[in-house]
């Protein structure tokens, strides 16, 4: 019922611990790895043996997938994402969902059965490496997480700008920007499941002894930034749209602050000192500020088209403030990548392509036509708000799976947890 730590011998050594991952346009969490467990030890004298050798099938799939799987998954490369990293992504989610009907079995009913195997995963973002409980809850929890971090895998490299045949600057097409969006909702939908529906199951003390990258906070914020960069990939396409109205990428670029702003809120307090955790932190402080300079920049737009001295003044202000948060951003991106485990940026694409170049040239502009020229505290402080919109997208609604057919007329010895 308790939790068991190992020592980082124990866990695997450097086999989970790469130095590098290459290039990032999704931020993936540090993979966890199943240990393998012997159900027929736990489960031998109280389910049928066809039954207890389904679940061992079962996982074992996932063990030997996920830990032979494991680099590929980890170190993201264009290479691997155009010849088989999509389909081992898709190959072990698949595994996943074969198992999680069939593992809801031990916790039908309230069956004393779930306190019954002990389940053991390895952890990259806890200093504790490994986790161990009597709950199949915990392993429900685990299972969970591992389809989000793999459906963010598949987010990261449909997001991989590719050399286009023409021959012009690497770019990432429409129909992998729209694909990705729907992986984002499914993603967080799997960890809004986990927050609402998993997480309650375990007791208290459980919950304490959770790793840290199954604290609620971290999956709050994976759930939150999940949401953040859909829009972000929404805005991406607003821009390249002649139909989207000025107003629509306002909205789109003040909803994005708010998910992102969310997420740094949620992660902030977390004990995530070093390794895959506090790059983690980094990568959301990154986002979050780059998302503001998205929305003070057409906030700063719009406020331009009143034609008033107060309006235009405001609007000089909104852009200065969106110029200074894309300088800040570029410090914050250098950040992320020269943490641990290193990082770096594939060529610049979509929105922040764009607003790259748009933003310091607006700004300078509209600054020499209103000749007010403020210092960098003084903008921040006369920046204007901006504008408060209700968030639009939400999580897929996934609901965890009926229990597989299998469990069907199986009788077993109720015994004590």
């Amino acid at each position: 019922m308790g939790c068991f730590v190992s020592t980082p011998q124990d866990a695997g050594g450097n086999r989970r611990r790469p130095g590098n991952i290459g290039e990032v346009s999704v931020f993936v969490p540090g993979l966890r790895i199943p240990k393998p467990v012997d159900f027929s030890l736990a489960l031998g004298d109280q389910l049928s043996k066809t039954l207890v050798e389904r679940l061992s099938a079962l996982r074992t799939r996932i063990v030997v997938m996920a830990g032979q799987e494991a680099p590929t998954i980890t170190r993201t490369r264009r290479k691997t994402a155009t010849q088989h990293g999509g389909s081992t992504l898709a190959d072990l989610l698949q595994a996943l969902e074969d198992y999680l009907p069939v593992l809801l079995g031990l916790v039908k009913d309230g069956s004393t059965l779930q306190h019954k195997v002990q389940f053991i995963w390895v952890n990259q973002e806890d200093d504790a490496e490994e986790t161990a409980m009597f709950s199949a809850w915990y392993e429900i929890l685990s299972v969970l997480h591992l389809m989000a971090t793999l459906s963010l895998s598949q987010a990261n490299l449909l997001l991989l700008p590719r050399t286009s045949l023409d021959g012009y600057s690497p770019k990432v097409s429409e129909e992998s920007r729209r694909s990705s969006v729907d992986i984002f909702l499914k993603a967080a939908g799997y960890l809004d499941c986990a927050v609402r529906n998993v997480l309650p199951q375990l007791p208290a003390e459980q919950r304490r002894n959770l790793p840290v990258d199954l604290a609620e906070g971290v999956l709050r914020a994976l759930c939150l930034q999940a949401l953040g960069q859909a829009v972000d990939i929404q805005l991406g396409l607003a821009i390249d749209s002649t139909k989207a109205t000025l107003a629509v990428k306002r909205r789109l670029a003040c909803e994005m602050v708010k998910y992102w702003q969310q997420a740094q809120d949620n992660i902030m307090n977390l004990p995530l000192s070093n390794g895959w955790g506090e790059k983690h932190r980094l990568f959301v402080k990154w986002k979050y500020i780059e998302a503001k300079a998205s929305a003070y920049y057409y906030h700063g737009l719009i406020l331009d088209e009143g034609n008033t001295e107060k309006s235009h003044g405001m609007a000089v202000a909104a852009l200065q403030a969106a110029d200074e948060y894309l300088k800040e951003s570029k410090k914050a991106c250098e950040a992320f990548n020269a943490a641990i485990p290193l990082s770096r940026n594939p060529p610049l694409w979509g929105t922040m392509k764009y607003l790259a170049e748009k933003i310091p040239k607006d700004t300078s502009s509209k600054v020499r036509i209103n000749r007010d020229l403020y210092s960098y505290e003084k903008i921040m402080e006369t920046a204007p708000t901006l504008p408060d919109f209700a968030l639009a997208l939400k999580p897929d609604e996934y609901q965890l799976p009926h229990v597989d057919a299998s469990w069907d007329g199986e009788t077993y010895r109720q015994g004590t947890a």
